[in-house]
């Protein structure tokens, strides 16, 4: 087992849990982006979202709500940023689906989104053609 979060599962790395049950476990960043940063993982090992269960993912919505709930309340933070990133090339480093949970409050200077642009033309309707689930 490489990863490093099934060893953490399994206690062979210690971590600082902040909610754990049957399915899910949630522990601090050791490099957060803000404290309080917490990542939520299934305790069974999947690579990303797309190889979770809706099993799975109901869990880990569950724990996102309560561990964010947690976030506000224990911190006094006014809000919080979920976040998952899907493949190495949108920066998902561990290869163990995770999702981050970001306090925020106002004025932290964090800046999770570049500006943004916009369609030019057809390129809404081309694209959605490309995605659109039927």
């Amino acid at each position: 087992m490489d990863c490093i979060f099934c060893k953490i599962i399994a206690g062979q790395i210690p971590s600082h849990k902040v909610y754990e049950d049957d399915q899910v476990l949630a522990f601090l960043d050791i490099n957060p982006v803000n404290h309080g940063h917490t990542l939520v993982i299934p305790k069974s090992h999947v690579g990303d979202i797309e190889e979770a269960t809706g099993e799975q993912l109901s869990s880990l919505a569950l724990a996102i709500k309560k561990v964010g709930r947690s976030i506000k309340e224990g911190l006094g933070v006014e809000g919080y940023n979920v976040t998952e990133n899907n493949g190495s090339v949108a920066g998902q480093i561990i290869p163990h689906l995770h999702f981050h949970v970001i306090p925020r409050q106002a004025g932290d200077g964090l800046k999770l989104w570049p500006p943004r642009g916009n369609y030019q033309g057809t390129e809404a309707e081309d694209i959605l053609q490309k995605i659109k689930i039927n």
